[in-house]
């Protein structure tokens, strides 16, 4: 796969201070931090400032915003990859140049999310809402890992009364939804669907002050915050735009608790951790250890995981290291007990990054079995495209290792900015939540689950359902 080189990418010369990302010390990602002791506990997030961020959008070439001192970029003289799974990887590869215009490739990986949508790059026909203007299908900031500022960010997230969010379809048209995806089922289209339902509601203020609230609540194993503005909307097959304002920023801020994929390079061990099963954190941990419909939901994702991964890893090496194990997350409200299972196997020698998300994403706890199948019945079912939620969102180190969880339990808050600052003034927040739908499911006991998944921002946001 070509590297994504600076005369191959087209830019957007704009430079913006308000991109940063936000690392909660206790979580699993503060481990990749520099120096050794940037996870120890405390109620504190890591702030990393990014060089610059690479946006890739669907049909057209990525296209790049520089961030504090970042040098300016450089005029491209041809097209980069337009096909969004491709320019994924090119930017991943070994050999990428990195930063469009910075002969230095400041920074030693990349941060950042992509979308669930990225799917249709990889399988046409499995989605067909789109957006307009597209919707970015990956962001990924360029960081340097040993260059963090632990600190102590005042849980403040917006002024009274408290924020509301809606259901935006409601509980009768999500069981409508569930009886359509049980019709499916019965059917032999498919063995599990995961169909969400969205909140909505209107946002002012600082995203750092949301997830430090939000976080030290939820004390999430995979918490990652990212916030950085988007490129500008020029058009496919045109040369790089004059300096235009960035009129919108994207924070993704995510409380997740369950690991897509860890990779390790040297070693080309590949560990995934899928999620099925969900009770409220003061239930008894003995009713979802016993309860059959959950323990046959893993077990079909179990299987779905063992086959993504055997697409690229070694013949034999794919194993089941735990079936089923059951966890608590969070604290609080928003408590819940988790049934998880952790799948394993060896990647074959010569296989790329791009190579892996081929086979595996989106991942398949939050699609359904068989995964084509069931992503075309969410696109039908579910009246919003998922974007970020549903995804993954991590790091990508620079020798090929990297660590993506499930974007799940994540907030996506979208408009404009306070000039040089990441505060928002009146933008959209949304924050999907869905529930796997098997053939004895019962309509109204998914959207209770669904609602328990939505408890954590309870101690922040007004949660209304009718």
């Amino acid at each position: 796969m070509p590297s994504l080189c600076p005369e191959k990418a087209e830019t957007t010369p704009h430079k913006a201070s308000h991109a940063s990302i936000l690392v909660p010390a206790a979580g699993a990602f503060a481990r990749h931090l520099a120096p050794a002791d940037a996870h120890r506990a405390g109620g504190h997030t890591h702030r990393l400032a990014s060089h610059a961020t690479c946006v890739i959008y669907p049909n057209r070439s990525p296209e790049w915003i520089h961030h504090h001192d970042a040098p300016a970029p450089v005029a491209p003289t041809t097209q980069a990859q337009e096909n969004p799974l491709e320019a994924l990887g090119a930017l991943l590869s070994p050999q990428s140049t990195g930063i469009p215009g910075n002969p230095g490739n400041a920074g030693n990986a990349w941060m950042g999310w992509l979308a669930y949508d990225l799917a249709a790059s990889i399988e046409p026909g499995v989605l067909s809402r789109s957006t307009f203007p597209p919707d970015p299908l990956a962001m990924l900031q360029r960081v340097d890992l040993a260059s963090h500022a632990p600190q102590t960010t005042a849980p403040n997230p917006h002024a009274s009364p408290r924020t509301v969010l809606r259901s935006s379809q409601g509980r009768e048209a999500y069981k409508r939804a569930v009886r359509r995806a049980l019709e499916y089922i019965r059917a032999g289209d498919v063995y599990q669907a995961n169909i969400a339902h969205q909140f909505t509601g209107r946002f002012s203020g600082s995203p750092a002050e949301l997830f430090a609230a939000l976080a030290g609540s939820a004390d999430p194993v995979h918490g990652l915050g990212l916030i950085a503005p988007t490129a500008s909307q020029s058009r496919p097959g045109r040369p790089a735009a004059p300096a235009l304002p960035v009129s919108e920023t994207i924070a993704v801020l995510s409380l997740s608790p369950e690991l897509f994929l860890a990779y390790d390079a040297p070693t080309r061990r590949i560990t995934t951790r899928p999620m099925k099963g969900t009770r409220p954190g003061n239930a008894d941990p003995h009713e979802l250890r016993d309860a059959e419909k959950d323990r046959a939901e893993l077990a079909m994702i179990v299987d779905l995981m063992r086959n993504d991964l055997g697409r690229v890893c070694e013949f034999g090496s794919v194993q089941v290291d735990d079936p089923r194990a059951i966890e608590r997350h969070a604290s609080g409200p928003g408590a819940v007990l988790q049934a998880t299972a952790t799948v394993s196997g060896t990647v074959r020698e010569g296989t790329t990054t791009a190579d892996i998300l081929a086979a595996t994403f989106p991942p398949g706890s939050v699609t359904g079995t068989p995964k084509l199948r069931a992503m075309q019945i969410i696109d039908e079912l579910e009246p919003f495209a998922r974007g970020p939620y549903c995804g993954c969102l991590g790091l990508f180190h620079d020798n090929g290792s990297f660590e993506l969880a499930v974007a799940i339990r994540t907030l996506v808050i979208r408009g404009t900015v306070k000039p040089g600052t990441d505060t928002f003034d009146d933008a959209l927040l949304t924050y999907c939540v869905g529930a796997g739908i098997v053939a004895d499911s019962d309509p109204e006991s998914e959207w209770l689950e669904t609602l328990d998944k939505a408890r954590v921002l309870s101690t922040v946001f007004d949660i209304q359902t009718t």
